[in-house]
């Protein structure tokens, strides 16, 4: 039986549907990390208990979390970037590739910058240094950073981004950014900060280890 071809672009684009629910989002909302860092609860969950999207990526680096937690403290746009694709999230400026003392002052209640004149962003909801830090604003979105660290001397990071979805313009293009986009920043920016981490010293800092081999790293956390 042949089918009307009228119906053969709605059976491609439900195919294709199926296809990313079945495989890809499973892969984009759980990039490098494993089933245990994935289902345990982690701070900051409480700020979006039932979210529509829900991420947890992890990636191994080969350095102390007190090598780690500067880099994070200082992204933003304006600050030190976001270590990801500059063209797109830093305004085509260079993501620091330095620890800048200036912007190592991150407290709660503080704004991580996602705008050009710095107002609008994330709050910083709460610090634990240099282990933890949550960003977020209640009932709609959470950004958890934990540091982990190993026997072996790396650091198990550990990235969690809770959110709300709302489906109406504008911000359902911003909920659709977020479905297909995040995944692209955010393994970008894991794998920069990782760069980054193992290969700069830090000013008033013990000399760098030699980072751990590849073999010790989460599957999937290497590129």
């Amino acid at each position: 039986m042949r089918l009307p071809t009228r119906l053969l672009p709605i059976l491609g684009i439900a195919a294709a549907v199926g296809a990313y629910l079945r495989w890809l989002r499973p892969w984009q909302l759980t990039w490098g990390a494993g089933p245990e860092e994935v289902s345990r609860a982690m701070p900051g969950d409480e700020l979006v208990p039932q979210p529509t999207f829900n991420a947890t990526r992890a990636i191994t680096i080969g350095a102390a979390p007190e090598r780690i937690w500067p880099w994070l403290v200082q992204v933003g746009l304006g600050r030190g970037g976001w270590y990801s694709y500059d063209i797109l999230d830093n305004l085509g400026r260079p993501s620091a590739r330095r620890i800048i003392p200036e912007l190592q002052n991150l407290a709660v209640g503080d704004i991580v910058p996602m705008s050009p004149d710095g107002r609008h962003g994330i709050t910083v909801q709460r610090m634990d240094p240099p282990l933890s830090m949550v960003w977020g604003t209640p009932g709609n979105t959470s950004w958890t950073w934990q540091l982990e660290p190993t026997k072996d001397g790396s650091t198990r990071v550990i990235s969690r981004i809770r959110a709300r979805y709302r489906w109406f313009p504008p911000a359902m293009a911003f909920s659709a950014l977020v479905e297909f986009g995040d995944i692209w920043m955010m393994r970008k920016m894991l794998l920069n900060l990782r760069e980054r981490a193992e290969t700069v010293q830090l000013p008033g800092q013990e000399p760098l280890a030699t980072p751990p081999p590849l073999s010790h790293k989460a599957p999937g956390d290497h590129g």
